[in-house]
Parts: structure tokens; sequence; C-alpha cells
């Protein structure tokens, strides 16, 4: 049975070569050493925060990596632009292997490859103009240091790209609003035209209100400037929003991947048809159609001793005796359905009125 999975694995891998794909991670993994509460002792554990992660990103598209707190999404997307070195794996951007590459031979690329941060406050220094901030990255990897007025010049316009106003320029961080500091992290971001931006929950610290403001910017400055996105989130509301593709992660594995519309409408995996159950419809309750709700029982494993088999298993209803001893590969079950990594991939429970089920309960909410 592993034979036609990994046929299939490979299949899966093959069709998404065949797209032009900007960046392309395998079996990415990154362990941490565990000391416990005694940090004078030598490691005794290892943290499994991202454990062989295959991940394709097409040119111009967003992939949106999803999952419950503590599942391994920000390292990933560290790992992704080589802000942590990998424990294994491999990292490929525009066709080259930046794994391994010194800080020396990676400085070209971390032109191409820039961040947005969680927090729009705390990624800005606080004693730094809004233009010293934006400018930092045109002195630092210029190779010919612009003039002063040609400076003051590409710090106006991407200002004003963002939708901030020319004269924000010389005012200080703790001048603006949330949204309008995220505003400057993205102008930072955009500062030496990069072709892919990672943004780690770009609009979580923010309002509700702001929060639309920032994802419509975000999407016209896609179709504007032809960027690719990887987006960390776990909002499914945004995701569904702004994302061509998806990612469901879960205890440091891929264990769901596909379109918008195949992860969202047809979603295979347990914990995939949980996090949609839990996302809020955004309509009056008297035209909300009844669904079903799935609550899981318990809280997340560890990683720094993750179950056996499927690490889901502990927290699934459909859990069977294979699921406690062999871990399913991230594969297509058949050629018509999108890769998932489950042994008993499915459509989500049906039907009305409250139903057990072993460490979970579905209901119609």
């Amino acid at each position: 049975m592993a034979e036609p999975q990994a046929q299939l694995a490979d299949q899966t891998r093959s069709e998404a070569a065949g797209e032009d794909n900007l960046l392309v991670a395998r079996a990415l993994t990154k362990h941490f050493a565990h000391r416990g509460a005694n940090l004078a002792r030598r490691p005794t554990s290892v943290v499994r925060a991202v454990n062989g992660v295959d991940l394709d990103v097409p040119r111009g598209r967003t992939l949106a990596l999803v999952g419950e707190s503590g599942c391994g999404k920000s390292t990933t997307a560290r790992l992704l632009a080589r802000l942590l070195e990998p424990t294994a794996g491999q990292v490929t951007f525009d066709d080259t292997d930046i794994t391994h590459l010194t800080r020396r031979d990676m400085r070209p690329f971390r032109r191409r490859i820039q961040m947005i941060f969680q927090d729009p406050y705390s990624s800005l220094n606080p004693r730094r103009s809004a233009g010293d901030i934006v400018a930092t990255p045109l002195l630092v990897n210029s190779e010919h240091k612009p003039t002063r007025a040609d400076m003051r010049r590409q710090v106006r316009e991407l200002l004003e790209l963002v939708g901030l106003r020319a004269e924000h320029i010389n005012r200080f961080p703790h001048e603006f609003s949330g949204g309008q500091r995220q505003r400057i992290g993205i102008a930072r971001a955009l500062a030496l035209r990069p072709s892919l931006l990672i943004a780690d929950e770009p609009v979580s610290a923010l309002d509700v209100s702001v929060q639309a403001q920032i994802v419509n910017l975000l999407r016209d400055l896609q179709r504007e400037l032809g960027l690719t996105y990887v987006i960390i989130a776990h909002d499914l509301s945004l995701v569904r929003h702004i994302a061509d593709q998806v990612a469901v992660m879960y205890l440091g594995k891929i264990v769901e991947v596909g379109s918008r519309d195949e992860v969202y409408e047809n979603s295979l995996h347990p914990y995939t048809q949980a996090l949609m159950s839990a996302a809020p419809i955004p309509v009056p309750p008297t035209e909300r159609r009844r669904r079903t709700r799935i609550v899981l029982g318990g809280d997340p494993p560890s990683p720094i001793d993750p179950p056996s088999g499927c690490h889901f298993h502990p927290r699934c209803w459909k859990a069977q005796d294979i699921c406690r001893t062999q871990d399913p590969p991230l594969s297509r079950p058949t050629s018509e359905i999108h890769p998932v990594a489950c042994h008993f991939p499915g459509p989500p429970p049906a039907g009305r009125g409250p139903t057990s089920y072993p460490l979970a309960l579905v209901r119609d909410s």
C-alpha cells in the first residue's frame, strides 16, 4: 500500500513543479533543544517544531498556512525566509537552493524575500521616524549610496504606495494608529522591490475595522507589483478572502493542502473539518443555515513527545488501530482528490442533533 501512496505523492510534486513555482520546500525540519526549567543543564529533549514540511508556492499567487497556535506556522515562515537555519530539508527559491547559503551568498536573495511581522509596533524602531524606517533597507542594500534627495523621493513614493501621505515621513511610530504602523511595515518590506512577501499574521493585532483595509491593500499590491505571498493566519475568513492555495498544519506537519475552494468546500482531513466548522458565519442567525459543529476534545499534544502514528489520532473520531501505528503521508488518495495526510479521508459528519464521538463532540450550530 505504501508504494501507490509514494507514487501519488511523486505525481503531486511533479504536477506542482509543472507550475511556475517561485518557492519550494521539501522535508523542511526544525528541531529545538529543550533544557526544561534549568537553563544551565544540557538539553535533555527536542522540540519538533517543524517536521518534514513540503510546500509549493506558485509565482504571483498566495499560499495561506493555517492551524491552531503552536503548530509551527511562524517557525515555518522564518525557515522559508532563512531567518532560521533548518535542521534538515531544502528550500528552493526561483530554482536556486538557498538552504545552506552563506550570509554573503544569501544577500542577493534577501532583497527578493521580505517579511511582514505580526505586531506593527514592536517591529518598528520607536526612535526612528517613518521615513528613516522605510529608508533603512535602501541604505543597507544599495550598491551605490543614493543622494539624500533621491532617498526622500523613493521613501515618499513607498509611503504613498501603501496609502500614507508624504508628510508622514517625519512622524514617529507612536504618532500612528495600528493600521498605519502596519502600512509602514509593508512599505519597508517593499523598499527593495521583492518578489516574495512572507506575512506572519499581518492583521491579527489590528482592529477588525482596519483588517479589511490592510487585506485589500495587500491584494492591490499583489496585482500591481506581481508579488507572491506566503501568509500565516488563523482567521479563516481572511484566508478565504485572500488565498489561492491553503495548507493546513498540525503539530509541525502539513495534513491537507489544496486550492482555496477545495479545502473550504471539500475538506477531507478531520482536523481541517474541525477548523472549518469553528469559523464564524458572517450572516444574521435567522438566515444562517444549520451546519455541523465539531468540537475537539483535549489539548494539542506536546511537540516534545508527539503521539506515535498519526499525530492527530488522540483527538480524532475516525481513529483506528492503523492510525496509532502508521503516520499517513501527504498524498492524493485518488487523482481527483487534493493531497491529504489521513488514512480515512472523507467528508465531515452530517446530520442534525448532537452526536457523541470519542474525544470529540459533533453538534449543530
